[in-house]
C-alpha cells in the first residue's frame, strides 16, 4: 500500500476533527469536502471560542480569503493554542500579497509557525521573493517557477510547502515531490483550494509526518479529481462528481493511481 492509500485508510478510521476558519465563499463547499472524504468540520471563527476550540481538535486551517479584524484575531488565537496544545495546522495565504492589510495578516500568521502553507505558484513567490505575477486570487505564475525557493524557505522556516497548479511541487526543505493528477475543470470552480487546505488538515490530524501528509492529500485531490473528470461535462456536474469521488475513492484505488513523483 502506499503511503498516500495508507493515509486515507487511517484518516477513515479516525475521522479527525479538522478546526477551519475560512472565508465566506468557501466555507459549505470545504465542509463538504471534509465530510465526503472522511474527517468531521468544524467552522469556528470568533475569537472568543476559536483559541479553546483549536485544542480540541485534531488540525487547524486557516484561510486568509475574506479576512476581517475579527477574523484575524478568530485565527491568531487558534494558532496560537494549536501551538501551545501541539495541534498541526495549516495556513492558506489567499492572494496575501494584493493589500498592506493581507501582508501585515500574512506576516503575523508565518510568526506563529504554521506546520505547512499551501498556496499557488504566485501566492509563494510572494512570500519568498516578496514578488510574483498573481492577479487577485489566480496566479500568473508556473509552479517550477516557485520550486527552488520553497524549497529554501521550507527550510528557513521550518515548515511544509505546498505550491498547487497543473502539478503540484511539496517540500520541506529536505524532501520533495511532484504530484501529478487533477482535472483541468478544477481552476473553473470555486474553493477547490479552500478545500483542498481544509483537507489537508484532516490528513495531518492523524498524527502523520507533515511532509507525507501534505503529499497524501495532494495526491487524494489528484485522484479524485482525474476520476471526476471522466464524467464531468463542465465545471458544475465536475463539482458534484468531485465530492462523490472523494467519498468513494478507496485506498486500493489510491494505490493503483497514485500521481506522486518523489524527487
Amino acid at each position: 500500500m502506499t503511503d498516500s492509500a495508507d493515509h486515507l485508510q487511517q484518516l477513515r478510521e479516525q475521522a479527525p476533527l479538522v478546526h477551519c476558519i475560512t472565508n465566506y465563499v468557501a466555507m459549505n463547499v470545504a465542509a463538504n469536502a471534509l465530510l465526503a472524504v472522511g474527517a468531521s468540520p468544524a467552522m469556528v471563527h470568533t475569537p472568543e471560542e476559536s483559541g479553546e476550540f483549536a485544542g480540541i481538535a485534531g488540525a487547524l486551517t486557516l484561510n486568509m480569503g475574506t479576512p476581517s479584524p475579527l477574523w484575524v484575531k478568530g485565527m491568531v488565537n487558534a494558532a496560537q493554542s494549536a501551538n501551545e496544545q501541539g495541534v498541526p495546522w495549516v495556513l492558506d495565504p489567499v492572494a496575501h500579497f494584493i493589500t498592506s492589510y493581507r501582508r501585515e495578516v500574512v506576516a503575523t500568521l508565518l510568526e506563529l509557525s504554521p506546520t505547512v502553507i499551501r498556496g499557488n505558484a504566485s501566492e509563494i513567490l510572494a512570500m519568498t521573493k516578496g514578488e510574483s505575477q498573481g492577479k487577485g486570487v489566480d496566479s500568473g505564475d508556473l509552479v517550477t517557477d516557485a520550486e527552488a525557493v520553497s524549497v529554501a524557505f521550507a527550510k528557513t522556516q521550518n515548515t511544509v510547502v505546498a505550491i498547487t497548479g497543473e502539478v503540484d511541487f511539496v517540500t520541506d526543505g529536505t524532501r520533495s515531490a511532484r504530484v501529478h493528477g487533477g482535472s483541468l475543470w478544477m481552476p473553473r470552480v470555486t474553493a477547490m483550494g479552500c478545500s483542498l487546505t481544509a483537507v489537508m488538515g484532516a490528513f495531518l490530524a492523524i498524527g502523520s509526518d507533515p511532509f507525507l501528509a501534505a503529499v497524501a492529500a495532494l495526491d487524494c485531490f489528484g485522484v479524485c479529481g482525474a476520476r471526476a473528470d471522466e464524467s464531468a461535462r463542465g465545471p458544475g456536474s465536475f463539482q458534484v462528481a468531485f465530492l462523490d469521488s472523494l467519498a468513494w475513492v478507496t485506498p486500493g484505488e489510491m494505490s493503483s493511481a497514485s500521481g506522486v513523483e518523489v524527487l
